[in-house]
């Protein structure tokens, strides 16, 4: 990784902060403790800073003059890989999500500017298993990759009933490959067995629009659209093959985070019981086909310009997510949620570097108030069935006849405090 200050400043705001165990994939079910409480719907709400994320237009509807908000989530994630060579091997990871928001409203209340930090993707393994030949023995495989958001954000009433709103800003991803690897292709060196270590910084423009449509005084409609944000990592990859040596490489790696359509729908019942649900498309096919990695300027002089594609090939998702809210005559909140997608990683390109393969999650969440700020608290479990993969689409049959399993925990954290 080359050792200037904007990779250590990336790598700062991003380390540890992703997991795909809050995932629709690898994208959370919810950035804030609010919105995961009830399962993650958020798009056609107005009661927190993280609409920022999810659906920009409901900046200008929060109560008061504005808004601060900041929490994070606690992810626990639990994997577990098994192959012919390794009977059962475990992946825990805890990581820290944070996330805060600020929204500033107009003295007459049809403007609303906002900004908003937030970390919505992101993938981490980590596993010591006994590689395949030639890499026999003990092996570390590890994966990371983070997307963090800086979002200025704007809004504005267009009518009585309908609000428009949109984010512009930063996106900075950091993303690391350790292990046993054999090239993928395309070209002659397919199949060349390798010890990768590889670790690349990038930053990018994101933007986001939305609108949100009071179909009643009980009833609320929202529309968002978030803009892919596709990254040229820049950083620096050590190679061993056995038998011909090591070398280090200037490296690319060129990712994509998917974009997506949510629509939403809040509905309240009564005063007391609120329902929500939110629809979400993510474009993973085009975003996750495969990973380029460019290889150049060897330091040592037998060592080729590589050019490599990860392969991945998912499919798009649609994620349904459903919530209800019951607020108590005192002001606490309860609240429930559920949420289902399907696995978008085919069996051919799941491997122990990114195994996103949750389908269902359950979360709870409980909120009141205490010395003007608003407290919030939630948790959620994700879980999906066991995935076998015989044979994989991977050249050099490291990962042929394995089994995966995947579930996590996240107990989420916020304070809001209203001006």
């Amino acid at each position: 990784m080359t050792r200037s200050a904007f990779p250590l400043l990336a790598l700062g705001l991003t380390v540890l902060l992703a997991t795909e165990g809050l995932a629709d994939g690898t994208m959370t079910n919810g950035v804030s403790p609010r919105s995961i409480g009830r399962g993650g719907t958020n798009i056609a709400f107005a009661d927190n800073g993280s609409v920022l994320f999810d659906n920009p237009a409901g900046a200008v509807n929060v109560e008061g003059d504005g808004l601060v908000d900041f929490g994070g989530t606690l992810v626990l994630t639990d994997f577990r890989y098994a192959d012919p060579a390794n009977s059962s091997a475990r992946s825990t990871e805890l990581c820290p999500l944070p996330e805060a928001a600020f929204i500033r409203r107009s003295a007459d209340g049809q403007w609303a500017l906002g900004l908003g930090v937030f970390t919505p993707a992101g993938f981490c393994e980590e596993y010591d298993l006994e590689g395949s030949f030639p890499f026999s023995g003990r092996r570390h495989y590890k994966s990371f990759a983070a997307l963090g958001k800086f979002l200025p954000a704007a809004a504005f009433r267009a009518t009585d009933r309908l609000s428009l709103g949109a984010t512009l800003g930063v996106g900075v991803t950091h993303a690391e490959l350790e292990g046993p690897y054999f090239l993928q292709g395309p070209g002659s060196l397919r199949g060349l067995p390798t010890l990768l270590d590889l670790q690349g910084t990038g930053a990018t423009l994101v933007w986001s629009a939305g609108l949100q449509y009071a179909l009643s005084e009980t009833t609320t409609l929202g529309l968002a659209y978030q803009s892919e944000s596709r990254f040229h990592l820049h950083g620096s990859t050590r190679v061993d093959v056995p038998g011909l040596g090591q070398t280090a490489y200037d490296s690319r790696v060129d990712m994509a985070w998917p974009r997506s359509v949510g629509a939403g729908i809040r509905h309240a019942l009564c005063r007391h019981r609120i329902v929500s649900a939110d629809v979400l498309w993510y474009d993973w096919s085009n975003a996750f086909d495969d990973f380029g990695i460019h290889l150049t300027r060897p330091t040592n002089p037998l060592f080729p310009n590589v050019y490599e594609q990860f392969p991945l090939g998912w499919r798009d998702t649609v994620s349904v997510r459903l919530g209800y809210e019951y607020v108590f005559e005192q002001g606490q909140v309860l609240r429930c949620g559920y949420v289902h997608h399907r696995n978008p990683v085919p069996d051919g390109t799941l491997t122990p570097y990114i195994q996103a393969i949750h389908e269902h999650a359950f979360s709870i969440g409980y909120g009141f108030e205490c010395l003007g700020w608003e407290v919030d608290l939630a948790y959620m479990f994700l879980f999906g069935p066991d995935q076998p993969v015989d044979p994989s689409s991977f050249v050099g049959g490291d990962f042929d006849g394995a089994l995966h399993e995947a579930q996590a925990h996240a107990v989420a954290f916020g304070l809001t405090r209203r001006f």
